[in-house]
């Protein structure tokens, strides 16, 4: 093999190699205008687009009158078997710090915040959500198994944030309608 052709063979397979590169670097400036088209599209979607349902409520006037009166939080089980669980985050607890519900129900949690942002993380489990002041938060979340779920504020919320904790006691089925038979809330606080 001649000197020639190996600067030949060499040059053609450099040429190759460099059309395959632009075509490589093509496809990869495509994928990311359209990565990037479509977070536009859902960004300017998700603004003209609000929630179907955004509830409001009045944080200097939690504990005087209205769904979050002190009265009315913790555990209630309403007519058609579910839960309903209602609590407040404020700086630097919850209300109620330990939250009874029962396992395999569906439970509702209806939430907001006294003062500023606070969020709920109920650990092990996929409740995550944020509490706003002036804002309720709703979450949907049902438990498969009985025990004790740590629920940290997972929102920086000044010092003392670190302090901040409720816990979740899930109990069976039967013993929380035991427990719900004399109505009013029920929690776990002091237990």
């Amino acid at each position: 093999m001649s000197a020639e052709q190996a600067h030949s063979d060499g040059s053609a397979s450099a040429e190759v190699a460099a059309r395959v590169e632009r075509r490589w670097a093509t496809i990869a400036v495509i994928i990311i205008v359209m990565m990037a088209l479509l977070a536009a599209f859902a960004g300017i979607h998700r603004a003209t687009m609000p929630q179907p349902r955004v509830e409001t409520t009045d944080p200097s006037r939690l504990h005087l009158s209205g769904e979050f009166v002190e009265s009315n939080l913790g555990s209630v089980l309403e007519a058609n078997g579910n839960v309903t669980v209602r609590a407040i985050g404020q700086q630097y607890s919850f209300t109620p710090a330990c939250i009874v519900v029962p396992s395999d129900t569906p439970i509702t949690l209806r939430a907001t915040s006294a003062d500023v942002v606070h969020g709920i993380l109920i650990q092990g489990t996929n409740v995550n959500t944020m509490l706003v002041p002036g804002y309720i938060s709703e979450q949907l979340m049902r438990f498969a198994k009985t025990g004790d779920y740590l629920m940290p504020c997972q929102e920086f919320c000044s010092f003392g944030h670190e302090g901040m904790w409720g816990k979740v006691k899930v109990i069976d089925k039967a013993e929380f309608a035991d427990r719900a038979k004399g109505g009013g809330r029920l929690s776990c606080v002091g237990q």
